[in-house]
Parts: C-alpha cells; sequence; structure tokens
C-alpha cells in the first residue's frame, strides 16, 4: 500500500508520458487520470449509467459504449450540461485515482495528470514535478506527433495553466529538451529521492 504520491504533469507536448514510462520501468506504479477517466464511463459503469439517465441513450454505441463525439456534441456551448458532466465525473474520477493509489504496491505511486493545477488535483498529493519545455518546442512536438494544425495546439496550450504558473507551483522540475539518456538520468535521480521521501513519511 503506497501512502506517498508523487503528481506528475506538464503540458501537451512535454513529454510527460514518456517520464512516467521511465518511472514505470523503475517498478513504479502509475496511476493515469486519462485512463481513469475512461474507466469511469466504461461499459456498464455507474458514470455511464448515470450519462445515459440524463441525456438518453442517443450517447451509446451499438456496441453499449459511450459515444464520445455524441456527448462532446451536446455540452458543447453548453455551460449546464458540461457543468453537470463534470460534477459527475470529477469526483468519481479523484475516488477511482486515490483508491488505486492506494492498492498500489510500490513505495511510492506516480499520478499522472495532465491538468493537475488546473483542477486543484495538487492537494491529493505530496509532491508535484512538472515536465517543462518551452511553448515553441512544445508547439513543435505535438504537431509532428498528432499532426494537428498550430492553431489548435496554440489552443490547447492557451487552456491550461501557463508555463510560469506551472513552475512556480511544482516542487520538482524535469527539463525535457534534450536527449532520452538525459531524461533517464534525472528519473533515477528523481526515484532516489522519492524512495527516501517515501521511507520517511
Amino acid at each position: 500500500m503506497a501512502d506517498y504520491i508523487v503528481g506528475l504533469t506538464g503540458g501537451i507536448g512535454s513529454g510527460k508520458t514518456t517520464v512516467a514510462n521511465l518511472f514505470a520501468d523503475l517498478g513504479i506504479t502509475l496511476v493515469d487520470a486519462d485512463i481513469v477517466a475512461r474507466e469511469v464511463v466504461s461499459k456498464d459503469s455507474d458514470g455511464l449509467n448515470a450519462i445515459v439517465n440524463h441525456f438518453g441513450h442517443s450517447v451509446l454505441l451499438d456496441d453499449g459504449n459511450l459515444d464520445r463525439a455524441r456527448l462532446r456534441e451536446l455540452i458543447f456551448n453548453n455551460n449546464e450540461q458540461r457543468l453537470w458532466i463534470n460534477n459527475l465525473l470529477h469526483p468519481l474520477i479523484r475516488e477511482t485515482m486515490l483508491k488505486n493509489c492506494k492498492d498500489a504496491l510500490s513505495d511510492y505511486v506516480i499520478m499522472v495528470v495532465p491538468l493537475l493545477f488546473e483542477n486543484g488535483l495538487d492537494r491529493l498529493v505530496q509532491r508535484t514535478l512538472l515536465v517543462d519545455i518551452p511553448p515553441k518546442l512544445q508547439q513543435q512536438r505535438t504537431i509532428a506527433r498528432d499532426t494537428v494544425s498550430a492553431e489548435q495546439v496554440k489552443n490547447i496550450i492557451g487552456s491550461q495553466a501557463t508555463r510560469a504558473e506551472k513552475l512556480s507551483k511544482a516542487d520538482d522540475v524535469i527539463d525535457n529538451q534534450g536527449e532520452i539518456s538525459a531524461l533517464k538520468c534525472k528519473v533515477n535521480a528523481l526515484n532516489t529521492f522519492y524512495l527516501k521521501l517515501s521511507c520517511s513519511a
């Protein structure tokens, strides 16, 4: 059972998934908010049943899974419905993530949350780790990876906390502009540090 949680975050294209996987390679349990967000609305889940009761069966695909595109249509430009969805899902996601952290067998847990500071989830963790790169590199990497337009990437970056805000809030920062070998060294050093912290917690 792990009681020490490190919240890992970073803007789009920063490489937080790569960093998270390097921690996983060292035997550290990952609890990923994006994965949990999908789990809480999986087929026959309480979350999905609540959505169907609220919006009707039009939000379901033929196989009984959530039609995400249809749900996005229903809440797009509708603040009331978007608020309803957030009020339903955020507590479910938070509760499931904390349970998964408690069930983890590693000495500490990495909780991967893209909007850690924006959604106030840094309150749930003992320490925060930010994967940081300059905005220009962020845009280049995201465009290359997702084949999206520069304008779309700018909009996504604009919807997240600013780089300065995240840097001011993070306990630890990994600069991810270099090679993967340098990244591995940084993760190894932080793993040693977090193991010490978790033992003394």
